[in-house]
């Protein structure tokens, strides 16, 4: 019996699931590195599938339990070093010059997200690993703000080697019933997009009031 059928007995090829467990049983430990390396560049592939199922995989031996850690860790430093290329790749000015286009927004508020990151960078990128969606969005102003490659390497490491470890153990502990991990990390990822979502739509509120402020009271003084 292959892998993928024993990981998915009803459905054995479909969804996330199903591709996670095709690139393991090809590939074994790397394959897992691949799938989440590829996680890290595309949030939509849920990493809450792909470890516990590795450390599904490890206790089914087929792949070894320290294999499955490294690989892991390796996929997820490579996936945020691609992104925090792109950030250095875009650079400051040309993110300004973005930024100024866009509606709704003011360069000073650019200015304040880039001192918060010299500030309280390296707690973000650490942090940030462990904390679905924004795992990935972090590697960006990482690389755009020039954060010390190996700073952010070390830091990226760890924090993914914490998260990764965590959810490849609770794979390996539940056994067949690793799928039940997606459950509880995706009302987190749910959680933080709705905190994101509510966010963003505070901040254009604000924009839009204090555009209209002005002009009610042009038009009061006129």
């Amino acid at each position: 019996m292959d892998f993928v059928t024993l990981a998915l007995p009803q459905e054995p090829a479909s969804g996330f699931a199903g591709w996670a467990a095709g690139l393991v049983d090809a590939m074994g430990a790397p394959g897992a590195g691949l799938a989440i390396a590829l996680e890290n560049l595309f949030p939509p592939l849920p990493s809450e599938v792909i470890l516990p199922l590795t450390g599904f995989a490890a206790g089914q031996g087929v792949i070894s339990l320290a294999s499955a850690l490294f690989w892991t860790t390796l996929g997820s430093v490579a996936g945020a070093a691609v992104l925090y290329w792109i950030g250095g790749l875009f650079g400051r000015e040309r993110v300004h010059a973005i930024w100024a286009k866009l509606p709704l927004v003011k360069s000073s508020d650019l200015e304040r997200t880039e001192q918060w990151f010299v500030k309280h960078g390296t707690k973000a990128v650490f942090l940030g690993r462990m904390v679905p969606i924004f795992r990935s969005l972090i590697s960006v102003p990482a690389g755009v703000e020039r954060m010390p490659l190996p700073t952010f390497l070390a830091l990226t490491t760890l924090g993914s080697l914490i998260w990764n470890t965590v959810l490849v153990m609770a794979g390996y502990w539940l056994g067949d019933r690793w799928d039940v991990v997606e459950g509880y990390v995706g009302f987190l990822s749910k959680a933080v997009l709705v905190l994101l979502v509510m966010a963003i739509a505070a901040c254009v509120l604000v924009r839009l009031r204090s555009r209209n402020q002005p002009r009610s009271q042009h038009r009061r003084t006129s």
